[in-house]
């Protein structure tokens, strides 16, 4: 059954206003046209939404029940008349951004995004190193952040963040490491390492925070790194924000020359894939300084 956008804001009015007339001048209509379209709801439901009287207005049991479903409706109504309109002035519907778990001081970003495209489809998918790069060359995520790379393929546009990542060596309190005042290389090859690795590449990527002996554990995200650091299964060099939020008093961090290490971050996107109006605004918005 289909109920009319007229009959509806008709009875959310009326339910609103309190009288047919009020919201009749409202509407811009006359008295006897909302009267008609809120029976003609009436009818349609098979309920009695209002309790009329000599002088109020008042909603039923049943209306005061559907009065919320109705406006959900309405405003259910207004948000496709809001997205088809941007979609044919060629805002895209969806967005969809790509980043490690260790880059992510981006939460201003998130809420201007929020508020400036409330209706907007979001979807944030946490990937490193060379996932970053196939979600964003497959056209699967539209802009990707992620540790600078030495060098991209030529398909790939990037432009350094204002923003950087802090890493440091860290080990659960248990493990023997933890013991050590100073630590050197040597001390950390005795004992088992725990490096990202990647979905779409068997191999550790190789980066300035791989160091240590040939013993690993791998996992393809910080997060799951963390929580093994935390089981005591080795040393893991983790982001120092990650370990605040997620690891605070799990974890001992390590004093080793050189550390801990800033690590600058670059956001991506495909040249073969055009940025529209929303992806290219959030681009601009990541490389202001927050």
């Amino acid at each position: 059954m289909n109920h009319s956008p007229e009959s509806l804001q008709a009875f959310v009015l009326a339910a609103s206003c309190g009288s047919l007339s009020a919201a009749a001048r409202r509407l811009g209509k006359s008295q006897s046209t909302v009267s008609e379209a809120v029976a003609r709801l009436e009818l349609d439901l098979g309920v009695q939404l209002f309790e009329r009287g000599p002088r109020q207005l008042r909603l039923s049991e049943a209306g005061a029940n559907l009065l919320i479903y109705a406006k959900e409706v309405l405003a259910a109504g207004d948000r496709l008349t809001r997205h088809a309109a941007r979609m044919a002035s060629g805002q895209e519907a969806r967005l969809t951004l790509a980043l490690s778990d260790a880059y992510q001081p981006i939460e201003a970003r998130l809420l201007e995004l929020e508020q400036r495209f409330p209706d907007l489809q979001f979807e944030c998918l946490i990937a490193e190193h060379a996932d970053v790069l196939d979600l964003v060359c497959q056209g699967r995520a539209h802009l990707g952040l992620l540790a600078a790379q030495p060098s991209y393929p030529a398909d790939f546009a990037h432009a350094r963040v204002p923003a950087s990542a802090e890493f440091g060596l860290f080990v659960a309190h248990s493990h023997p490491l933890a013991a050590l005042q100073n630590v050197t290389v040597e001390d950390l090859a005795r004992w088992r390492a725990l490096r990202l690795s990647s979905v779409t590449n068997s191999e550790t990527p190789a980066d300035e925070l791989s160091i240590g002996g040939e013993r690993c554990w791998s996992a393809p995200d910080y997060l799951l790194l963390l929580e093994m650091a935390v089981l005591g299964f080795g040393w893991a060099a983790l982001p120092r924000q990650l370990v605040a939020r997620y690891g605070a008093g799990q974890l001992q961090e390590l004093q080793l020359p050189g550390w801990p290490k800033h690590v600058p971050v670059d956001v991506v996107w495909s040249r073969q894939h055009e940025l529209r109006p929303v992806a290219a605004w959030l681009l601009d918005r990541l490389l202001e300084s927050i």
